[in-house]
């Protein structure tokens, strides 16, 4: 008969893969010709599970959940398992991004950033000069 300290080290014990997930988000970053538009993939989220920082030109995406699993009163549980997940992104802002108007929404587990050019930056129309 196996002790528990020889149980302890087998797969049904010290299976961590379930504890602690830090995976990272999948990102998407566009270029247009009005800005710039990041894509982050995070179903199952809230938007108040996110935290967007700006600090000298670096955007940072974070994020920290945990969840526990509910146990009813009277119930009794041999395995209880919690969900801790948590992921951070940085990226450096061009110098043509105007960081006063970044502007962020999460729909149907999209977190979507746009972050538009400063008008300077913005390419002009094509237009004709005329010679003299």
């Amino acid at each position: 008969m196996p002790s528990v300290f020889d149980r302890f080290f087998d797969g049904d014990l010290m299976d961590w893969s379930n504890d602690v997930n830090t995976t990272l988000p999948s990102v998407n970053i566009k270029e247009t010709k009005d800005g710039f538009e990041v894509k982050v993939a995070a179903p199952g989220f809230d938007k108040n599970d996110f935290k967007l920082e700006l600090n000298h030109d670096v955007l940072t995406i974070s994020s920290e959940k945990q969840a526990e699993n509910e146990t009813k009163e009277g119930e009794q549980y041999t395995r209880r398992e919690y969900c801790y997940s948590s992921f951070k992104r940085s990226f450096v802002l061009p110098d043509s991004a105007d960081a006063e108007k970044i502007n962020a929404e999460y729909k149907n587990g999209i977190l979507d950033i746009t972050i538009p050019k400063k008008e300077e930056a913005k390419p002009k129309d094509k237009r004709v000069i005329e010679i003299q």
